[in-house]
């Protein structure tokens, strides 16, 4: 797979499709890139789609020195000779994509978000209660009880059971989180500049077309973030809660995902 440095770290990422607009998928912190594999074709039949690994994960380098995503984002474009690209984020991703159009507004055309994070957002005493109820008490190091235990949490939700989920697709969720919980022990090292003043009170500074969506077997907390996006950011469409679809809605349902970005996105 093709590396670019970008800020001096080595990113993997995918290009695929033709001269249409671009478009950069940026994925959840449970995962790498590979869980988009849902929608390179769909998108690439009409977009020029880069699909990154974020630094140090999946198989890009975890940076040697302080770094921020959303620097390396636009970083991307820049090496990659992009003036503007369309961000589609889910999670961690959505989050980076958010602090990307507000740290670099003039290269980014579009916002697309699913089960998004927002930096600066505080988790709350429900989901909190929800951890402990579901999975308890689990040491730091223990990467193989931490992956099962995030795959209960995100993956499957608090109102569905494992047994309800496609076995082959809570395999590569569980496949996709160990290798993003080893990536995340080793960032722990490395410095990240966040942005400053974070995404959660600069919300309604977004001046692109935006369209949020969430699983509604998601925690209640993912939903009302896309709430909290649609009131503040002007023009912002919030897509119906997709159901019986978790936390990597891309993924588990690519269906209307697709569905939803080919209507949002505009082929040139």
């Amino acid at each position: 797979m093709p590396k670019i440095k970008v800020n001096g770290t080595a990113l993997s990422y995918d290009d695929t499709g033709g001269d249409g607009p671009v478009v950069v998928l940026l994925h959840a912190g449970i995962a790498d890139r590979r869980m988009w594999r849902g929608q390179i074709e769909a998108l690439a039949a009409r977009h020029r789609v880069i699909n990154l690994d974020l630094p140090g994960y999946g198989e890009s380098d975890a940076p040697g020195t302080a770094f921020a995503n959303h620097d390396d984002v636009a970083g991307l474009l820049d090496a990659l000779e992009v003036p503007r690209a369309a961000l589609v984020g889910c999670s961690f991703g959505g989050a980076v994509a958010i602090d990307t159009t507000l740290a670099h507004p003039d290269r980014v055309w579009a916002l697309a978000l699913f089960g998004t994070a927002v930096s600066g957002h505080q988790w709350s005493a429900e989901a909190d209660d929800l951890w402990d109820a579901l999975n308890g008490d689990i040491a730091d190091d223990d990467i193989e009880a931490n992956a099962d235990a995030e795959v209960r949490f995100w993956v499957v939700g608090p109102g569905r059971r494992p047994e309800d989920i496609d076995a082959d697709l809570l395999d590569f969720a569980r496949e996709l989180n160990r290798r993003a919980l080893a990536a995340e022990h080793a960032l722990a090292e490395v410095p990240v500049r966040q942005l400053d003043p974070p995404a959660i009170g600069r919300l309604g500074e977004i001046r692109v077309p935006v369209l949020v969506g969430a699983g509604a077997a998601d925690i209640p907390d993912i939903s009302r973030l896309a709430d909290q996006i649609v009131t503040e950011v002007p023009g912002a469409v919030r897509l119906p809660d997709v159901p019986d679809a978790g936390h990597l809605l891309p993924l588990e349902r690519p269906g209307p995902v697709n569905e939803a970005l080919l209507a949002f996105l505009p082929p040139a």
